[in-house]
């Protein structure tokens, strides 16, 4: 990163989005409601309401908004994790307005906000299935791969999810990082990485993974996929769990994403000599 306190992200045709702590019970409610926009949760499914934000935010936690033209456009909720204040965890990021960058100026308002209070990593959680996502996580921000969650929150009966199981990447942010070039497959592949999943006809196909560069893909786009043959997004969501979570579980690590739609992962951590 280039700046410690960036807040706004500019786009050609629409104001700047500005970014700021939100404070108020009103602030907290249009919160709500724009998560109630995003997720578009069941019946009964309650992401999160206003008391509670009042709360973490009375708290000292991190409630930011993003608004353009006065509208709030995105949101950002997180809090303290141990060891104590020395991390945030973000639990909730959502936008109405993609292809703007307000995701990017709410994570790196919450970095600034961050560091102004000696906190040197944020966390959070996303689906590893979700190609966008992989790229803005690990390509634009730097976050670094810790884990693979299993079904983290159950079954999410909303309109992203789509009742489909909530298998999860928890990343860790060093702030003070740079992030690193984007990852490249073909390079990778021209220097002997295994193929440990593929696409083939849309549907994954499972590989070798004899080997210690591995490439683990994802679908193009999973949420589209959920919405149009939902048998075989589930598919892609046991390959991904058997293969890049099994990776992960013997101490593999995720060294990047080439925003096609392959993890690069390597295996000479996990001291098996390159054999599954």
């Amino acid at each position: 990163m280039t700046s410690t306190k960036p807040s706004s992200a500019p786009h050609p045709h629409h104001g700047p989005v500005k970014v700021t702590c939100l404070t108020e019970l009103a602030e907290f409610e249009g919160v709500c409601s724009l998560f109630d926009r995003v997720w578009q949760p069941g019946r009964g499914q309650i992401p999160i309401n206003p008391e509670l934000l009042r709360a973490m935010s009375f708290a000292g936690n991190y409630i930011g908004g993003a608004y353009e033209d006065g509208e709030l456009i995105g949101a950002s909720v997180g809090f303290f994790h141990p060891p104590a204040e020395a991390a945030l965890h973000s639990h909730f990021t959502g936008v109405t307005r993609p292809g703007r960058q307000v995701g990017l100026a709410l994570k790196l308002h919450q970095r600034s906000w961050a560091l102004e209070r000696g906190v040197g990593r944020i966390t959070w959680t996303f689906d590893p299935l979700v190609r966008r996502n992989a790229h803005f996580n690990v390509n634009r921000l730097g976050a670094r791969v810790s884990g693979y969650l299993r079904d983290f929150y159950g079954q999410l009966e909303d309109a992203v999810n789509q009742g489909d199981e909530s298998d999860r990447l928890h990343m860790d942010w060093d702030l003070r990082a740079e992030p690193g070039p984007p990852a490249d497959a073909a390079r990778e592949r021209a220097a002997g990485a295994v193929v440990a999943l593929s696409a083939v006809d849309g549907l994954p196909v499972e590989g070798s993974t004899d080997g210690e560069r591995l490439l683990v893909a994802v679908p193009e786009s999973i949420e589209d996929l959920r919405r149009a043959d939902p048998v075989a997004g589930r598919a892609w969501r046991r390959a991904l769990r058997t293969v890049l979570g099994g990776l992960l579980d013997e101490g593999a690590r995720v060294t990047g994403f080439d925003r096609a739609g392959w993890y690069v992962v390597d295996r000479s951590f996990t001291g098996l000599g390159g054999r599954r």
